[in-house]
């Protein structure tokens, strides 16, 4: 038996990743998102042992209710996700800290908060693993998109902490980077009918695959689509020619991919 928590689970790549831990022999799932009609409706399609909570996992009382639910239901728990986020676009001298606020609480905040109380039970249930999904706005920024990237650079740098903490309590801490993934709510049809940016697009099922092998399979980190990782690379080593990149008339496609990445996961809360 293995229990896994997944949060944003009621679209994208929260429900692709709650149907690719449902194929795993004795997989048993709780899925979490705010809306309960298509939670229920995923559960029941799953084929395992699925049970939801309805919650925003802002709210003060979020995180005891979902480890409330959790021991209700289960002994254990393998794995837990923390892919619910959203991304709300605007320049700090338009949005202001109020963006910065409002996005830090969720994509950041709800997930520490989240961890910390489910953390006591994926220590008994060692070894564990924790995936936190952030971004490649995590390790790269574009205008229009600081609190966003903001939220993503503090869980991907709380993330390397918590791994190297938890290393020795048995629970492993992966991450995954997704870049632009196409979604009943951005086909992404212009950027996929050009050679040229093509491969910038991924689907939900290859995040969800990426998820299994940050988490149950133990690795350290994956972006997707692959390729992304060399931006990261390259803003590290050549800070000064990524910033002229996307100053330029090149970071049309970056700023496409961020309006789409920040399409889905608003979907996902």
């Amino acid at each position: 038996m293995s229990v896994s928590v997944v949060t944003g689970a009621s679209s994208g790549i929260g429900e692709a990743t709650a149907r690719c831990l449902a194929r795993e022999p004795g997989a048993e799932l709780v899925l979490v998102a705010r809306r309960e009609d298509r939670l229920a409706a995923l559960a029941d399609s799953l084929g395992v042992p699925a049970t939801w909570i309805a919650v925003d996992l802002t709210e003060p009382d979020a995180p005891e209710r979902v480890l409330a639910h959790v021991g209700e239901h289960h002994d254990r728990l393998d794995l837990l996700v923390n892919n619910a986020g959203a991304a709300w676009r605007g320049t700090f001298g338009e949005a202001g800290w109020e963006n910065v606020r409002r996005t830090m609480e969720l994509n950041f905040d709800a997930v520490v908060r989240l961890t910390e109380a489910l953390l006591p039970i994926l220590r008994a249930s060692a070894p564990s693993a924790i995936v936190n999904v952030a971004s490649t706005a995590g390790r790269v920024a574009r205008a229009g998109s600081g609190a966003y990237s903001a939220s993503k650079f503090a869980l991907v740098g709380w993330s390397d902490a918590l791994h190297l903490e938890e290393k020795a309590n048995g629970v492993h801490v992966g991450l995954v980077l997704p870049g632009f993934i196409e979604t009943e709510g951005f086909p992404a049809t212009e950027l996929k009918a050009k050679a040229a940016t093509r491969w910038t697009v991924s689907t939900p099922d290859k995040a969800a695959e990426a998820i299994f092998e940050a988490g149950p399979g133990g690795k350290a980190e994956r972006y997707v689509p692959r390729p992304y990782a060399l931006a990261a690379v390259t803003r590290i080593l050549l800070p000064g020619l990524v910033r002229r990149v996307l100053s330029g008339g090149a970071a049309s496609v970056m700023t496409t991919s961020n309006e789409a990445d920040a399409a889905e996961i608003r979907r996902e809360r």
